[in-house]
């Protein structure tokens, strides 16, 4: 679960961190007035859950309030479009005034698992506010990377090697170690997958503060956090991606034409994989999983149906703990209430497989049957004419 800058910002100072004085505004009219009472330079911020916001205008620092309307009026209801929001962009509802910070120098930090060894990975950089993926494809030399065992945590020498390999002494050495230290246990606490700072500012007056922050909560601890999921937006959500979650699916809309339906995460991908081979491209992932009734089912069909993008549909599903007459009996419930309009081709082995087939047999629906993946994703490929 992602949050916004401004409430990653207000978790971590109640952690301790140093975090810009800032305002949030919803309305030109607050926002000027926000303004007003931070005084200037200030920084617009858009309030969208995507990177590279200040290369597409999404980022404006004023000196006066002239400037700042005019920054307010361009970037609040403005539709963002970074190289992660895709060509439809997000819309800005929510933007951040922040006060003016005096920088020497801008560092990168930042905590996330390393899923390899099952620890904690802390990410350095001399090269703060610029893309860390540029800068460790052009000089990875320049990024400090430090593993830490989250059943002993983090310790004296991790600090140390950071600060030092960013150059860091005396007061500054001490003050960036006790922020590394709050921004773990940040993290600890709150199971956050990601705690991005870039930039981590060093100001004028010797003073870290966190310029940006983007942060990731780990959805499946969110009923040991409950403000954090309180506090989540779900206007930027995909609107089919929101209606699965109120019937427990675990379904991610993509880009393609071809639908899918599969029990198994890696049923899943392999069939996403079938498809593409096939000359055809996956619209969504949908695991139904393997405790799916019909109603859950008919509704997965339902919202594989309600994107306009999908040209034709695949169900594979491997029967057992989900057995194959459930499956059709929902798929047939489902096709009958909306009104089949695409071709659909099934493809099912296991429990009740024979069952499954007869009650799709007898539904009156045309639906195409596959004996294997391959046939499967064959056919719908020709079927739809997108091969």
């Amino acid at each position: 679960m992602k949050l916004h800058e401004y409430q990653a910002k207000e978790l971590f100072g109640h952690a301790g961190l140093p975090v810009p004085m800032g305002k949030v505004a919803r309305t030109p009219d607050q926002a000027v007035q926000h303004a007003d009472a931070l005084g200037f330079p200030l920084a617009i911020k858009a309030q969208v859950h995507a990177g590279g916001r200040g290369k597409a205008g999404g980022i404006q620092v004023v000196a006066d309030m002239e400037e700042a309307k005019a920054a307010i009026d361009a970037i609040l209801g403005m539709t963002l479009q970074t190289a992660q929001t895709g060509t439809t962009g997000k819309k800005v509802s929510t933007i951040l005034l922040e006060k003016g910070v005096d920088i020497d120098h801008e560092y990168y930090l930042s905590i996330l698992p390393d899923r390899d060894t099952a620890a904690l990975m802390i990410i350095a950089s001399t090269e703060g506010g610029m893309n860390i993926e540029d800068v460790a494809d052009k000089t990875p030399e320049k990024i400090i990377r430090v593993r830490v065992n989250p059943l002993i945590g983090i310790q004296p020498y991790h600090l140390r090697r950071i600060a030092f390999g960013l150059g860091l002494s005396g007061e500054n050495f001490k003050s960036f170690c006790s922020v590394l230290a709050k921004l773990y246990k940040t993290v600890i606490d709150n199971d956050l997958l990601l705690a991005e700072i870039n930039p981590l500012a060093l100001t004028a007056e010797g003073d870290f503060i966190l310029l940006d922050a983007k942060v990731d909560v780990d959805s499946n601890s969110l009923f040991r956090h409950k403000e954090l999921a309180a506090s989540y937006d779900n206007s930027e959500d995909d609107p089919l991606e929101l209606e699965a979650r109120k019937y427990n699916l675990n379904y991610i809309r993509l880009s393609g034409n071809v639908g899918t339906m599969v029990n198994g995460a890696g049923l899943a991908m392999a069939t996403m994989d079938i498809i593409k081979q096939a000359g055809a491209e996956p619209a969504n992932f949908l695991d139904v999983g393997g405790g799916a009734n019909a109603e859950m089912i008919e509704n997965g069909f339902r919202i594989l149906l309600s994107d306009k993008d999908v040209q034709a549909i695949l169900i594979n599903i491997f029967g057992g703990i989900l057995r194959c007459d459930v499956l059709a009996t929902g798929v047939v419930q489902a096709a009958k209430k909306i009104g089949l309009t695409l071709p659909v081709v099934v493809r099912m082995e296991g429990t009740n497989v024979d069952e499954g087939r007869r009650i799709m047999a007898e539904s009156g629906l045309d639906l195409a049957t596959a004996v294997d993946l391959q046939d499967a994703a064959e056919k719908i490929s020709t079927i739809a004419g997108l091969a």
